[in-house]
């Protein structure tokens, strides 16, 4: 099985989670404006995360976005931190669901810097969804 780690994060936050839930699969998490960000082969699970910013999600998340296909990603896994709402989940599903990406249902959140508890809830969820699939 193929997956991938992809993130957007200014405050280190959602990078906090995005590095958890990619040790949880043996693979690199990778920021979206990283030149190793491209998804270049296929992927079963693409785990795709950034966080709400002024109400959006940030200009570099929302690019990454555009660029993803649904020949190269079976299906995302959607997760976020902010200290505001989960509001940055939709956005990021809609914007998956745009590009024809099939998304699942649940997602992973953690309000503010991710807690050790958050972070090992995160990791079950991982480890749930990749034993689901």
């Amino acid at each position: 099985m193929n997956i991938a780690v992809r993130y957007y994060s200014r405050s280190g936050n959602t990078k906090l989670l995005a590095e958890a839930i990619a040790n949880e699969v043996n693979v690199k998490a990778v920021s979206v404006d990283s030149v190793d960000a491209d998804i270049k082969e296929p992927v079963d699970i693409l785990f795709i995360g950034g966080a709400l910013y002024a109400y959006g999600l940030d200009k570099h998340l929302k690019d990454y976005l555009k660029t993803l296909k649904k020949e190269y990603v079976k299906e995302a896994v959607v997760f976020s931190t902010s200290w505001l709402s989960k509001h940055s989940i939709d956005l990021i599903k809609k914007a998956l669901k745009e590009n024809d990406i099939e998304v699942y249902d649940e997602f992973i959140y953690a309000k503010n810097k991710p807690s050790l508890e958050k972070l090992e809830e995160a990791k079950n969820m991982v480890k749930k969804i990749v034993l689901d699939y």
